[in-house]
């Protein structure tokens, strides 16, 4: 069976409805109705064979689940210049931002080193999930051990008025918030993002268990009106 066979067969009419309704800037005929469970096992079952190779290649793809099972297979590949290069190949094909959202390749956390230049590069891209990836694998890789201080203005100079875009601004600083307040915070403080990211990103740290009360009572008093 081919992977869009195995898709079919795995389909929900119902399934289908309710996840038309979080996607609705892609045509509901293009979504299948399959839980990201049976996507994974799809994945995970023809990984480094012939036919995921070839799956691979073929783009772009019709289906919803299918770009969701073409990321998957990416982030599963070990060797970083392939990985890179099959994402870089998928890219411009993303559509929505579950599909931005949902693949983390493993092989990235193992070179940092490399990371930055392609994440800078993907974060200035034109793409909005292009760069909505880009800031999530920042958000993802770099708010640890291996943060620096220029990742933060990379995030905050980027400009754009799409929604996914914006929001994805806002859940990077809500994470920064959370993981790096006092390098963060300054951005809040200088009014660097539009009033309705930094109300966004200023809303999401407060709902985090991860940013202290003291933390929140700040920000609290940085809201825009």
């Amino acid at each position: 069976m081919t992977v869009l066979e195995k898709l079919k067969e795995c389909g929900s009419e119902k399934y289908k409805d309710f996840q038309s309704k979080l996607v609705p800037n892609i045509e509901k005929d293009t979504i299948i109705g399959v839980k990201t469970p049976d996507m994974r096992r799809i994945a995970k079952e023809i990984k480094g064979s012939a036919e995921a190779k070839q799956f691979l290649s073929e783009l772009p793809h019709r289906y919803y689940e299918e770009n969701l099972v073409h990321f998957f297979l990416i982030a599963m590949i070990k060797d970083f210049d392939e990985c890179v290069f099959e994402v870089e190949r998928f890219l411009p094909y993303v559509d929505c931002w579950p599909v931005s959202d949902q693949s983390s390749p493993k092989v990235f956390a193992k070179n940092h080193d490399r990371l930055p230049e392609l994440i800078k590069k993907w974060i200035d891209s034109d793409h909005v999930y292009t760069a909505r990836f880009g800031i999530r694998i920042l958000m993802n890789e770099f708010l640890g051990k291996d943060f620096k201080e220029e990742y933060i203005d990379w995030v905050a100079n980027k400009r754009g008025e799409d929604y996914y875009i914006k929001m994805m601004i806002a859940w990077y600083f809500a994470t920064a918030l959370a993981k790096r307040f006092d390098e963060s915070v300054v951005v809040l403080e200088e009014n660097r993002l539009d009033p309705w990211t930094h109300n966004k990103a200023i809303q999401k740290a407060i709902e985090s268990f991860r940013v202290t009360d003291e933390h929140k009572d700040y920000l609290r008093s940085l809201k825009r009106h």
